[in-house]
């Protein structure tokens, strides 16, 4: 088995509500978080790196611990000759797939708020932390970080 092709399966396998969205991708629920549902997506580069974005906004590190694995994981053996980098870690299609939930809070606070209810200071938090997720993934697909 090729190193990179180890390192997805053993991400893989240990995380919860895995699907794949594409090849060499996939959504599942983050393992730093309570995730109800999947916000954490997963790319295997043709270079074998593992990447990961969860748009809940857990950082790299505590994901991969989570698990148990290391950061150094995520990355095949290091060859200085040969390294291609990718401008985009995450298709757009798989951005929006991560923060579907989000658009779904912002949704239903609309909802609220045309139906003349208020939001109260909770919800209203949830909606700007859900503004916060979408622009994340914003600058994510643009090529950029969160």
């Amino acid at each position: 088995m090729h190193h990179s092709d180890h390192c997805i399966a053993a991400l893989i396998e240990r995380l919860q509500g895995v699907r794949s969205t594409g090849p060499n991708r996939w959504l599942a629920r983050c393992p730093a978080h309570e995730d109800k549902s999947p916000s954490l997506a997963i790319r295997q580069t043709d270079d074998g790196r593992c990447l990961l974005h969860c748009f809940a906004g857990c950082e790299t590190a505590d994901i991969v611990a989570a698990i148990g694995l290391e950061l150094s994981d995520l990355f095949p053996p290091t060859d200085r000759h040969h390294r291609s980098r990718e401008h985009r870690p995450f298709p757009a299609l798989d951005v929006l797939r991560a923060v579907s939930h989000e658009i779904q809070i912002a949704a239903l606070a609309c909802g609220d708020i045309v139906a003349g209810r208020p939001l109260s200071e909770a919800d209203f938090q949830r909606v700007l932390q859900a503004r916060d997720r979408i622009q994340s993934a914003v600058n994510i697909a643009e090529g950029g970080h969160s």
